[in-house]
């Protein structure tokens, strides 16, 4: 059975990319090859982009949808094995997971990080307990750790607007008010990894990405160095990996602003706060791709679902 639970389920991004690119031009290229079957979307956290692309994604290939919000419709899953379930947990994945797998031939998961345990959320336990138990291939639309389909959408977008075979990329990490997940920016790397570009990582001391993705990462703490002949500008904000979940500043001096982006483009996942991740004229200006980057999901989504189609008979 085959997943899209991570960037390591494509095989040649080169090749999804140069497929992205003519999806673009024409959207029903793929065909329906989802004639017949449904894909059933669990939303343990809130979306916008996710919820709306997969579906439009879904309906193009001829999909049926079915969509939950889980986080607030659902029973509290348990997903430890041989636990006394005496607390607020109605309900074991094992169970929940098959039933599912009952009605869908395909499941979307999208359950954020905690937050407060490293391990349980590195162990991707929604995700992989969903994949181990549901008997039907997963998609991925944003875990505790990765968020493959941004990721995809966002080398699709790099792709679409580079004009050097091989630009500078930042991934500058930016301050936020509250503590937010390393998913975006683990897959962010991991992507422009497998991309001919000039990759450069620059974050406060303390905020230091999962060792295992940033080995072979040029890496500075200072902002102006990193953003100096910059192509592309990636701006997200990461809680700490050390020191797990914490916010440990919010220094407004990392915002991003016109001056400091230059000539470069501006990419970001979405929702952004303004005036506080990036400024008014950032987002304003003609150098943004944040709604590009939006557009392009629908053609992640396709290219993911298409692949599980393919792939599982």
């Amino acid at each position: 059975m085959k997943h899209f639970c991570n960037l390591s389920d494509i095989e040649y991004l080169p090749q999804w990319l140069e497929r992205g690119a003519a999806l673009r031009e024409t959207p029903d290229m793929l065909g329906t090859p989802g004639q017949g079957r449904t894909l059933c979307l669990l939303f343990f956290n809130n979306s916008l982009r996710t919820r709306l692309s997969t579906q439009l994604a879904a309906q193009r290939l001829g999909l049926e949808v079915m969509v939950m919000n889980f986080g607030s419709e659902g029973w509290q899953l348990e997903y430890a094995d041989g636990v006394v379930m005496d607390g607020g947990k109605a309900e074991h994945v094992k169970e929940a997971a098959q039933v599912v797998g009952q009605y869908a031939d395909y499941v979307g998961i999208r359950a954020f990080a905690s937050l407060q345990d490293r391990e349980a959320d590195y162990a991707e336990e929604v995700l992989n307990g969903f994949a181990r138990y549901s008997g039907v291939p997963i998609l991925n639309m944003e875990s505790a750790t990765a968020h493959p389909l941004q990721a995809l959408a966002d080398a699709l977008t790099l792709e679409q607007y580079r004009s050097k075979e091989k630009p500078k990329v930042v991934l500058s990490w930016a301050p936020h008010p509250r503590a937010l997940p390393q998913a975006v920016a683990n897959s962010f790397l991991d992507v422009m990894k497998r991309m001919p570009v000039e990759l450069v990582l620059t974050h406060p001391e303390g905020y230091a990405l999962a060792p295992s993705l940033t080995e072979g990462v040029q890496t500075t703490h200072d902002q102006g160095a990193a953003l100096d002949g910059a192509d592309f500008v990636y701006v997200k904000n990461w809680s700490s990996y050390s020191d797990y979940g914490a916010v440990l500043t919010q220094d407004p001096a990392w915002m991003m602003t016109p001056e400091k982006l230059g000539d470069a483009y501006f990419m970001h996942c979405l929702p952004l706060r303004r005036n506080v991740v990036a400024a008014d004229g950032v987002l304003d200006g003609g150098q943004s791709l944040v709604v590009q980057q939006a557009a392009n999901r629908t053609l992640a989504a396709q290219l993911a679902l298409e692949h599980l189609i393919r792939n599982n008979p």
